[in-house]
C-alpha cells in the first residue's frame, strides 16, 4: 500500500521542517521598521481632533453647576436645586459637543433644556451660557432662524411661567412689582449677546468675501498675464515663422540651380530663428518671478529698422514715414505699436501679392500716436496660412489702454491697418 502524503518510506528519516529565514535572502525590498506608537494625548484633545470639543463643555458644566449653586443662596423665592436641576445644568454644556456638527440640533436641545430649567423654577444663574453659546454658534454657521427661534421660544416660556401660569402651579414666589423692569433688563441682555453674535458672523462673512475677492483678483491678474504672454508669443512666432517659411521655400527652389542664393536664404532663416528664440526666452522669463531680470530690452519702435530689414530679406520693401517729433512712450504703448507694425507686415507677407508696404507714424497729436500700415495689394488667392487671430490680438492690445484699431481694404485696392494709441506721457509700467 502506498504511504500517505505525510508519511515517510521505511528506513528513511522523516522530513524535517525548514526553519523560516529571519532575513530575506533575495534582493527584494527591505522590511519596513514598525511605526512608533502615537504619543499619549488627553481624551479631550483626542475628542477635539475628532470634531467633539469636550474641553469647553466640561468647563461650562463646572461653571454652570458651581455658579448656579452659589447664586441660589440669594434667591429665596426660587425652587431649590435637586438632582433634576443639576442634571439640566450638566446636560446643556454636554449638548455643545455637537455644536459644530449639528448646530441646529444643538440650539434646539439647549433651548429645551434651558426652558425646562426655567419652567421648573430653579434659581437664575449661568444656565443661559451654554444656550447662548449654542445660539451664537448657529448664527456663525448660517442658521440664524434657528438661533432667533430658540431665543424667542425660551424667553416666551420664561414669561409664561413667570406671569401667566397660575400661582398654584408655580414652584416660585409671585413676581414683585418691579418684575417687569427686571424682565426688560434680561431681554436687553439676551438681545445684546445675540447682537454680538450677529456682528461676529457679519465680520466673518466680510472677511471671507474679501478673501474670495482677493483670490479672484489674483486669478484674474494671472489670467491677464497668461493672455498677454500668449499674445506676445503669437506675434513673435507668427512673424518669425512666416519669414522662415518663405526663406525655406526660396532655399529649396534655389538649392540646385543657385546654391549661393540658397545659402543666403538659409542664413536669413538662422538669424530670424535666433532672434525669435531670444524674444521667446524673454517672454517666458516672466514665469521665473517678479525679481527675474529680462535677458534684453523689450521690443519697441527703436527696433523698427530691424523689423523692416527682416521684411526686406523675404522680398518685402517697407518704407517708414514719420510725421511730427518722436517722443518717449510708456513701455506698454511702445511695445504695442511695435507689435502692431510687426503683425501688419506679417499679414502683408502672408496675404498680399504686393512686395512693398508703407509704415506711417504720426506724432503730431500730443495725446495720440497714429500707426498706419498699408500695402497696394491684391490679396493672395487661396489659403495663405495663419490662425486668423492677428487682428483680434491687435485690437485687444490697443483696447487694453484705450486705443482703437481699424482694418480693412482700401477703395483702390490693397489693405490698411490704422491704430490710434493714447500717449499721455512716458511712464513705467
Amino acid at each position: 500500500m502506498g504511504a500517505g502524503r505525510g508519511s515517510s518510506l521505511p528506513g528513511m528519516m522523516p522530513p524535517m521542517s525548514r526553519p523560516e529565514p529571519s532575513e530575506p535572502s533575495g534582493p527584494g525590498p527591505a522590511a519596513q521598521p514598525p511605526e512608533p506608537p502615537e504619543p499619549w494625548r488627553p481624551p479631550w484633545v483626542r475628542a477635539a481632533k475628532a470634531g467633539l470639543p469636550l474641553g469647553l463643555s466640561a468647563v461650562l458644566a463646572v461653571v454652570q453647576v458651581v455658579g448656579s449653586t452659589f447664586a441660589a443662596h440669594n434667591q429665596h423665592g426660587r425652587a431649590p436645586l435637586d438632582a433634576l436641576g443639576y442634571f439640566l445644568l450638566v446636560l446643556g454644556p454636554a449638548l455643545l459637543v455637537l455644536r459644530d456638527r449639528r448646530p441646529v440640533a444643538t440650539v434646539i436641545g439647549t433651548s429645551v433644556v434651558t426652558a425646562g430649567y426655567l419652567a421648573a423654577g430653579y434659581p437664575y444663574g449661568p444656565v443661559f451660557v451654554s444656550w447662548l453659546i449654542a445660539c451664537c454658534a448657529a448664527i456663525g454657521a448660517g442658521h440664524r432662524r434657528a438661533a432667533w427661534a430658540g431665543l424667542g421660544g425660551v424667553y416666551l416660556v420664561h414669561v409664561l411661567v413667570t406671569f401667566v401660569l397660575p400661582v398654584g402651579w408655580r414652584r416660585t414666589s409671585p413676581p414683585s412689582d418691579i418684575a417687569w423692569l427686571e424682565e426688560l433688563g434680561l431681554l436687553a441682555w439676551l438681545l445684546l449677546v445675540m447682537a454680538i453674535g450677529e456682528i461676529v458672523r457679519f465680520r466673518r462673512e466680510r472677511i471671507a468675501a474679501h478673501r474670495a475677492y482677493r483670490q479672484q483678483l489674483e486669478q484674474r491678474r494671472a489670467n491677464e498675464e497668461r493672455l498677454k504672454m500668449a499674445r506676445e508669443l503669437h506675434d513673435i512666432l507668427a512673424h518669425s515663422l512666416s519669414l522662415i517659411n518663405i526663406q525655406a521655400g526660396v532655399a529649396l527652389a534655389l538649392l540646385d540651380r543657385r546654391p549661393e542664393e540658397a545659402r543666403t536664404a538659409l542664413v536669413t532663416i538662422k538669424s530670424t530663428s535666433k532672434e525669435a528664440l531670444g524674444e521667446v526666452r524673454q517672454v517666458l522669463a516672466t514665469l521665473r518671478g517678479p525679481g527675474a531680470a529680462p535677458r534684453g530690452p523689450a521690443p519697441g519702435l527703436e527696433r523698427l529698422d530691424e523689423l523692416t530689414e527682416q521684411a526686406e530679406r523675404v522680398g518685402l520693401t517697407a518704407e517708414v514715414h514719420e510725421f511730427g517729433e518722436r517722443r518717449p512712450l510708456s513701455a506698454t504703448v511702445d511695445l504695442t505699436a511695435f507689435r502692431i507694425v510687426q503683425e501688419a507686415l506679417t499679414n502683408v507677407i502672408r496675404h498680399s501679392v504686393a512686395r512693398d508696404a508703407v509704415v506711417v507714424l504720426d506724432w503730431r497729436d500730443r495725446a495720440v500716436l497714429v500707426v498706419r500700415v498699408e500695402d497696394p495689394g491684391p490679396t493672395v488667392v487661396g489659403d495663405a496660412g495663419g490662425s486668423g487671430s492677428g487682428l483680434v490680438g491687435m485690437r485687444e492690445r490697443a483696447a487694453a489702454f484705450g486705443g482703437t484699431i481699424t482694418a480693412g481694404p482700401l477703395p483702390g485696392g490693397g489693405f490698411r491697418v490704422r491704430a490710434e494709441l493714447p500717449t499721455p506721457k512716458a511712464e513705467s509700467d
